[in-house]
């Protein structure tokens, strides 16, 4: 859609030399803003810590109370275990008491060396037993007592406990979010020059819009925290000026595709709020993922390569986005299955299929992103090193075979390192990236007066180079700051979070955004090949908008403050 004519008379009637100068004061401004909201996040993220919630406790016989932080509890010798117990009747782990959604609980004997005896019988299978107030549990001859915690008390605990915000102001932060995407919009405008049309500026004030939205949606649930999903926002944003700078006329389709991304969030963390509910849903959800990469290798398109993508009444997707979801959401496991080594060969076996499935389809950055979420998830279910040590041998193997047979990948290893001795050929991307990157400095020629987007997949493989160009420096790290916060945040919860789901899944999430944020930005330098994956939230494209969106619900659920994560129950 055009501007009006008598609109844009105005503009090019006003003097080009007050243009120059609000182009160079956004300049500076935009690094400031993107500076201020990856701080005020990560201060909040990172600095306001979990305080415990107890869901029940067990009663030793001089009467102490050893009390029950999780939902999942492991009792023990070892330093580790959730109850440490110095008895030498004990294993090291020895047993697990968990509780469900519902606040049902049971226990499990963790192939003890003396075995697990409820009210005098002895536990002889891997289901456990359900236990209530007052029920005794003999561990090695050491005699408990249970006591769940109830739902006054809870009620209480949950009044008492600290709520986020002391060193985070929501609405602060999102009037700053606000800022650097008005002063973005409005740069790109004036880089359209008689290009313009009134699609931009409409397309701004859209996310800005949806942000607000999803801000006040939060707040009418009593949730207290929007760090998370301000950040991806601010990443959101940044990606709306790479696809608005590359290709303006994709700009509607691109929010269209992050409204559906928010509502996949929303849907995700919706459904991981009951664990029971998550339980019966793993296997469909793997065998809907198998599926889908089935139909992507009988019927896929190959494009540039990667037989990758797939069209469906005229809309075309990558497959291998979406099964990131079903990838987290089956392989992340409760703590009875942790134990179950089944369990755990079944999970090896899928991500087997998955990673080799991606490599039929010559898609080997997609493969190495899910083989790399594979060992986190591995070593977190099973503590294994010598899992993970086998698994990265064999995939060393298998790819060793795969450069001997596939040219082009082979290709790839041999310009590594070496772009600039191969410009005009292997690569030219790369040399051009890094050659851009250079003309931006730390704060960019501005947003659409880059040259890098006429080179192919600039908004997307070598996204970290166009952003450096155009918006500088120190957004672009500050976008790649904005990803390892994530990761940093998922480690740092896992001691406080409720159930070893919610952990795992929000690491093996984290995993994938973080690696894919490096094998972007560093094959995009030739520091590491060059794979061809996007960059979280900021390449353009419909698949990885939505599964990052997705995998973000994963490390919303990991946040146990109170009242901070719609995906975990309050009390209140």
């Amino acid at each position: 859609m055009e501007l009006p004519a008598n609109v844009y008379e105005l503009l090019t009637q006003t003097d080009s030399g007050v243009f120059s100068y609000a182009t160079m004061i956004i300049r500076f401004l935009l690094p400031a803003l993107a500076c201020v909201v990856v701080a005020l996040c990560a201060r909040s993220l990172l600095r306001e810590k979990s305080e415990d919630e107890n869901w029940g406790y067990l009663s030793l016989p001089n009467g102490a109370r050893i009390f029950l932080n999780h939902w999942e509890n492991t009792i023990g010798r070892a330093g580790s275990s959730d109850v440490y117990m110095e008895y030498p009747t004990l294993s090291r782990s020895h047993a697990a008491v968990i509780r469900d959604s519902g606040g049902a609980w049971r226990v499990f004997d963790v192939d003890s060396g003396t075995g697990v005896i409820v009210n005098g019988v002895h536990l002889s299978d891997e289901e456990g037993a359900g236990i209530k107030t007052g029920d005794m549990i003999e561990l090695g001859g050491v005699l408990l007592v249970f006591f769940p915690t109830d739902k006054e008390s809870e009620h209480k605990q949950a009044e008492s406990r600290t709520k986020p915000g002391r060193l985070y102001k929501q609405s602060t932060t999102l009037v700053f979010v606000t800022e650097f995407q008005l002063l973005l919009g409005m740069q790109l405008c004036i880089s359209k020059g008689e290009n313009l049309t009134a699609a931009l500026p409409v397309c701004f004030l859209a996310v800005i819009a949806l942000m607000w939205t999803t801000y006040i949606f939060t707040r009418l649930f009593n949730r207290v925290s929007f760090e998370i999903e301000t950040i991806a926002f601010f990443l959101s944003s940044v990606g709306l000026a790479v696809t608005a700078s590359a290709s303006a006329g994709e700009l509607p389709r691109q929010i269209a595709l992050l409204l559906v991304a928010v509502c996949l969030y929303f849907i995700t963390g919706w459904f991981l709020r009951d664990l029971n509910r998550v339980r019966k849903a793993r296997l469909p959800v793997a065998a809907a993922g198998l599926l889908l990469l089935a139909a992507n290798l009988v019927f896929g398109r190959e494009v540039y390569g990667a037989r990758n993508w797939m069209e469906i009444a005229g809309i075309r997707f990558q497959p291998s986005e979406f099964v990131k979801l079903a990838f987290v959401f089956a392989g992340a496991a409760t703590l009875e299955k942790l134990f179950t080594r089944k369990n755990l060969i079944t999970f090896i076996g899928f991500s087997g299929v998955c990673v080799i499935a991606l490599a039929l389809m010559n898609d080997f950055g997609a493969a190495l992103v899910f083989f790399i979420a594979y060992l986190m998830i591995a070593f977190l279910r099973s503590g294994d090193f010598a899992t993970i040590l086998l698994s990265i041998g064999g995939a060393g193997f298998a790819g060793f075979l795969a450069i001997r047979i596939k040219t082009h990948l082979a290709g790839r290893f041999a310009t590594w390192g070496k772009a600039w001795e191969y410009a005009g050929s292997g690569g030219y991307q790369q040399t051009r990236a890094m050659a851009a990157a250079a003309r931006g400095g730390l704060f960019g020629l501005g947003a659409g007066a880059g040259g890098l987007k006429h080179v192919f997949a600039a908004d997307t493989d070598i996204v970290f180079g166009m952003v450096s160009e155009e918006l500088g420096l120190i957004i672009a790290i500050a976008a790649v700051a904005a990803i390892l916060m994530f990761a940093v945040f998922s480690v740092r919860s896992a001691g406080e979070s409720r159930s070893s789901y919610y952990v795992i899944g929000a690491c093996a999430a984290s995993t994938i955004l973080v690696t894919q944020m490096m094998l972007n930005v560093l094959g995009t330098v030739d520091i590491l090949p060059f794979t061809g994956v996007t960059f979280p939230f900021v390449s353009k494209g419909g698949s990885s908008l939505i599964s990052c969106w997705g995998l973000l619900a994963f490390i919303k659920a990991a946040d146990t403050r109170q009242n901070a994560s719609f995906a975990v129950k309050s009390a209140l």
